[in-house]
Formats: C-alpha cells, sequence, structure tokens
C-alpha cells in the first residue's frame, strides 16, 4: 500500500492496464513525447513504442473521432482531451456518434473507449482552462461520466472505464492532481463505475459533492464534529449512471440534503440529484434540499481575485450547511 498522489494513481492505472492489455493503445496532443501536459504518460513511449502511445495534431475532433474508429475495430483508446475547455469540436464524434454505437446497432456493436480530460477550477487557468463541462456527458445516453476525487477511486475507476465495453467520459480535476494524496493498493482492483461512496457517516444532514468539493465537504464535517454535528459526505464519483440508492437511503436516515457542485448552477448535477430525492424520499425531508453551486457567469474569471471569489470554499459550504440545519 502506497501514499500516492490522484495524478500518480491514474499514471498507475494506464501503465498497468497497458502491460496487461495489448489491445490498449493512448493518445493526444503531446502525451508522447512530451509525456502529457501534466506528465501522466511520462516515459510510456520509451517502453510501448509509438503504435500505442500515439502523438495526435492538436485536433480533437479527429483524436476522438480515431479513438472511435479503432474501439470499432477490437482496440481499446485511451483518448486524451489536453484540457476540458477543448473538447467541443469533438462533441458529434462523442455525443452523436459513440454514445450511439451499441444502441444504434441493436447492441451488435460496442465502443470500448475512455476519454481523458482535466477539468476545473482554482488553478489561475481563466477562461479556457478552467471550465466544468460534465452536465453536458451526463445528459446524454449512451456514456458513461466518471469523476473521481481521491487516488484510490481514481486508480480503481479508471481501470473499470479501460475495461467497459462502451464509452467513458473520465473527468479529472486538475486541482487535485498534485494536492490530493492517498492510499492506493499495490494489488490490481476496480471499482464499480455508477457507485457513490460514503466517505463520512452522520445523522444530521447530507452533503453529496463530486470531485474537488467533496475534500472542502470533508473539510467542514470534521471542523462542526467538534460541535456535536454528525454530516454524511457523499462522493458521487459516477455522474452518469448515477447512484440514486445511496442518496435516497442517506436523506430517509438525515431528513435534509445540502447538494455542492463547482458548476454553475441552472440544469446542473445538483438540479437531478434534487428531483430524485423529490420523486423517492420527500416524506422523509425536514427542509428543502438545498443548492450550492458556481455563479451564473459564462466563464471562469482570469483574474484571482475573481476567480477566489467564483470558487466554493469551506467558509460557503459551511454557511450553507448551518442555514440548511437551522431551517
Amino acid at each position: 500500500m502506497a501514499i500516492v498522489t490522484l495524478l500518480e494513481s491514474i499514471r498507475s492505472a494506464m501503465y498497468e492496464e497497458l502491460n496487461r492489455d495489448s489491445d490498449i493503445v493512448i493518445l493526444g496532443e503531446d502525451i508522447g513525447r512530451r509525456g502529457g501536459v501534466f506528465l501522466a504518460t511520462d516515459g510510456f513511449i520509451d517502453e510501448f513504442g509509438p503504435n500505442r502511445v500515439i502523438d495526435t495534431p492538436l485536433a480533437e475532433s479527429s483524436i476522438v473521432g480515431i479513438a472511435l474508429g479503432a474501439a470499432l475495430n477490437g482496440i481499446r483508446p485511451i483518448a486524451e482531451i489536453q484540457f476540458a475547455d477543448f473538447i467541443w469540436p469533438a462533441i458529434n464524434q462523442i455525443v452523436g456518434e459513440a454514445s450511439k454505437v451499441h444502441y444504434g446497432t441493436f447492441g451488435q456493436l460496442n465502443a470500448p473507449m475512455v476519454i481523458r480530460t482535466p477539468f476545473g477550477g482554482g488553478v489561475k487557468g481563466g477562461l479556457y482552462h478552467s471550465q466544468s463541462i460534465e452536465v453536458i456527458f451526463s445528459h446524454t445516453p449512451g456514456l458513461k461520466v466518471v469523476l473521481p476525487s481521491t487516488p484510490y477511486d481514481a486508480k480503481g475507476l479508471l481501470k473499470s472505464a479501460i475495461r467497459d465495453e462502451n464509452p467513458v467520459i473520465f473527468l479529472e480535476h486538475k486541482h487535485t492532481y498534485r494536492s490530493v494524496k492517498g492510499e492506493v493498493p499495490d494489488s490490481d482492483y476496480t471499482i464499480p463505475i455508477g457507485k457513490a461512496d460514503v466517505k463520512l457517516e452522520g445523522n444530521d444532514l447530507t452533503i453529496i459533492s463530486y470531485g474537488l468539493m467533496v475534500h472542502y465537504c470533508i473539510q467542514v464535517a470534521n471542523s462542526m464534529k467538534k460541535e456535536g454535528v454528525n454530516l454524511e459526505v457523499i462522493d458521487l464519483r459516477s455522474l452518469r449512471p448515477l447512484d440514486i440508492q445511496t442518496i435516497v437511503e442517506s436523506v430517509q436516515k438525515t431528513g435534509k440534503c445540502l447538494v455542492v457542485q463547482e458548476d454553475t448552477q441552472a440544469y446542473g448535477i445538483g438540479a437531478e440529484v434534487a428531483s430524485s430525492i423529490a420523486e423517492l424520499a420527500f416524506e422523509y425531508l425536514d427542509g428543502p434540499v438545498k443548492r450550492l453551486s458556481g455563479p451564473e457567469v459564462p466563464p471562469m474569471p482570469f483574474s484571482p481575485s475573481l476567480e477566489n471569489e467564483f470558487m466554493l470554499n469551506e467558509e460557503k459550504i459551511e454557511k450553507s450547511v448551518r442555514d440548511l440545519l437551522d431551517y
């Protein structure tokens, strides 16, 4: 059992899978000779060669289109989009094509492919390196959307994504790459896609979140525990499929729920969680399901002071928790 960063766990998962299955290839901008912009694939090309670690042009539609074509012909590609903000040129290949393969062929064809991409703010990335894109793909049937927050979850979920028979969007919050560390087993393991994880148990209020925000929620829960307040923190881990059962069981126990997301609020993951609770656990609620989200502005601000205002933090989360507890 080693203590590693989230980025190291992702690198380890890909390395082990490349060794396990010769049909797996990686492709993307600068992922070969340069080892990727975050060095997730550093040294891979020397060990596995340029036929399995493939540098591509700066053309996201081609990266995903080639990956889909390869997946339809017996290869298991891992396509890297350098930053989530640049995934939009590939929207037709993902939403218009890859998501429809299995359904459109009445189950005769599969598209076993993973699209990895770093997303999220808090890193002074400005308008084009900070975007949250999860809700677009979570709305699309035929895709799975995975978003780990810990090294243990990242490795196990990435292995599951690589072994899945159909497309998986694997989102990695870049702020967690090197700031989050945790224990990861040396042995091979997977984590089921579509299963949330209760990070902390409590009975006073449920906090539901994902990605970087999970860590802020845990810090708030640990701080308020000193006051005798016991918060339950759920890490969704998978946004599609969404683990409704774990959510409902928690709300049935606590009676109150706060959903925390870095993304803007309208039409978001929080809305889906809130509506599911209203449909399936309304009679257990002691207050409204509340959402805490980023402000409704198009991009992440470039100014550090404005970015700090945009980003959620422990103070904002704690205030929302206290307001809901007092309801």
